[in-house]
């Protein structure tokens, strides 16, 4: 039998050569994806807080649509921050209550 192809120990080497370069490649992904985490921590860390209350103007950003509490999931992208007694105003001068937050309950707010 003729036996001219490479030896088994060529064959090993070769096998943890790949496996090797595999190994160096997985460990760059979890160091990248290491640092993408620690990034995302800091910038939730460096978020700065919710605003405790926050007034939605209306699409041609004149007037006010709605007061939402702060976390409010349903205020809309353009909704801005305001504070206690600008929500308190807003309401007072008709702006209608988050339907969903309740910021009238929130704010203690009796309508009347």
């Amino acid at each position: 039998m003729n036996d001219s192809g490479p030896s088994r120990l060529t064959l090993l080497r070769f096998l943890e050569r790949v496996q090797v370069r595999d190994l160096e490649r997985t460990r760059r992904w979890i160091a990248d994806e290491e640092r993408r985490e620690a990034e995302r921590q800091r910038g939730v860390k460096a978020r700065p807080p919710a605003p405790d209350w926050l007034i939605e103007p209306g699409l041609n950003r004149g007037t006010a649509v709605y007061v939402h509490v702060g976390g409010c999931w349903n205020a809309a992208r353009r909704s801005r921050a305001a504070s206690r007694e600008q929500a308190l105003r807003a309401l007072t001068e008709g702006v209608r209550p988050c339907p969903q937050c309740h910021p009238d309950t929130a704010l203690g707010f009796l309508d009347g």
